[in-house]
């Protein structure tokens, strides 16, 4: 009897124990989540892994009314011009993504949101995985909602990696430019915005090939932003 008892009092322990790691989980990324809308993030996983090969971590905080605004749009233009419209996820494009890669083609802007890659880069690791897309899903709906828009896009441009070692914008405008993030010329924030997809292979001064022709397209797409007024959510 006792033998069964145990048995049978098993699966409940397991499913206690998970109930708790759960609830646990929740608790702490609630706190984690809070504590960053108002602390800027020391450091995350991906400036740590990348140290790793000798580079260090070069990033200068700069709270986003100190960045020209343009950096923002050009983010926009190239990464995500609905930001100011949903919710932390388009849809749309990420069929449109996933389509792409289906049949093979070459894309110049993925499925993510700006709101999933900050939540990617501030409290998860670069690559897939759908355990990790799963934890994606989650920190973007928590930062939307504790966050909101202005807080989200200011985390962006200060942890985003533009170049090897070079993490946020006013590091990658010292180091393409050598000036500041709070002064840019139109075409200096769309070449950094171009740089990244991919801050390992690209460079914002004297860009050539694909990295110029996206940069010029960028350029052309932050006049649409503020035209349009989908920049509106960060007045």
């Amino acid at each position: 009897m006792a033998r069964r008892a145990a048995r049978k009092s098993l699966p409940r322990r397991i499913i206690g124990l998970i109930v708790k790691v759960v609830i646990w989980f929740v608790l702490l990324s609630l706190l984690w989540v809070g504590i960053y809308r108002f602390v800027p993030p020391p450091v995350t996983a991906t400036m740590l892994i990348n140290a790793l090969d000798g580079r260090g971590i070069h990033k200068t905080w700069l709270p986003l009314s100190q960045i020209d605004p343009d950096m923002a749009r050009a983010a926009m233009a190239g990464e995500d011009s609905k930001f100011c419209s949903h919710h932390g996820f388009d849809f749309a494009s990420m069929k449109k993504a996933w389509k792409s890669n289906e049949q093979g083609d070459h894309i110049i802007r993925g499925g993510s949101t700006i709101s999933q890659q900050t939540a990617k880069n501030v409290f998860l690791w670069q690559g897939g995985g759908y355990f990790r897309k799963g934890l994606e899903a989650w920190f973007t709906v928590l930062i939307e909602a504790l966050w909101g828009k202005k807080r989200i896009m200011e985390v962006y441009l200060n942890v985003a990696e533009t170049g090897i070692g070079t993490y946020g914008v006013e590091a990658g405008a010292e180091r393409y430019f050598h000036h500041g993030a709070d002064h840019l010329t139109p075409q200096e924030a769309a070449r950094i915005a171009a740089v990244l997809p991919l801050p390992k292979k690209r460079a914002a001064i004297d860009p050539t090939g694909f990295t110029r022709r996206y940069g010029n397209i960028i350029a052309r797409r932050m006049g649409v932003v503020r035209r349009d007024g989908l920049d509106s959510c960060l007045r």
